[in-house]
């Protein structure tokens, strides 16, 4: 019973701190493990093995892997699926929680979990992608989707095979977030204040009076 309850704790999380990072890499990871036998997803969460729903996640997921690695298009992209990622975590945490056999409370318990992680990991790769996109090389924003990628893939796999670890580096990852971004956001106003300085028309001189 403590193993099956520890399980879906780390789904559960897992779930919403995922779907922040790349919600069709989520679906798909889930939908494959259900569909595959691989994992055992509780009742609300086996929709995401039917074929039409992986199917769409895996069309939008191609669409984001390409998106995600063009610099200033990511972060269009990031903005306009602030609207997406985060209720799509607390919803997917929510589901998960019904592994908990807690009904409604645990249900609620995963969404306001699953949404705040979703906003944590969301906000965090939102900011890092802006910070980066000072930059005018496109290394940086390859390395960083495809990191996100691995460990979105990773780290589901880690929660559903070994639950304990995913606990320990989601709680390395939540302290990692709160001390790195207001350092982040310290460096984009830095940034934004340097951008606007470039575009700022000079001050005009003055010429002295000739006697």
């Amino acid at each position: 019973m403590e193993s099956q309850t520890i399980q879906a704790i780390a789904l559960m999380l897992g779930a919403g701190w995922a779907s922040g990072l790349n919600l069709y890499a989520a679906i798909l990871v889930l939908g494959w493990m259900g569909a595959s036998g691989q994992a055992e997803l509780p009742q609300n969460l086996e929709i995401l093995s039917n074929p039409m729903v992986m199917g769409a996640a895996g069309l939008m997921f191609v669409v984001e892997f390409f998106t995600d690695k063009i610099p200033g298009l990511d972060s269009l992209w990031d903005t306009l699926h602030t609207f997406i990622r985060i209720p799509a975590g607390a919803l997917m945490a929510a589901g998960a929680a019904q592994g908990l056999d807690m009904g409604a409370a645990g249900e609620l318990m995963g969404l306001i979990l699953g949404g705040s992680l979703a906003t944590t990991s969301h906000v965090s790769k939102a900011s890092t992608r802006a910070l980066l996109n000072t930059s005018p090389e496109p290394v940086s924003n390859w390395t960083a989707s495809v990191t996100e990628d691995v460990a979105v893939i990773g780290g589901l796999w880690t929660a559903l095979n070994y639950p304990w670890l995913f606990v320990l580096l989601l709680l390395f990852f939540l302290l990692l977030a709160i001390w790195l971004l207001p350092k982040i956001w310290r460096s984009l106003r830095t940034a934004g204040r340097t951008m606007s300085g470039w575009f700022r028309k000079p001050a005009p001189t003055e010429t002295p009076p000739q006697n």
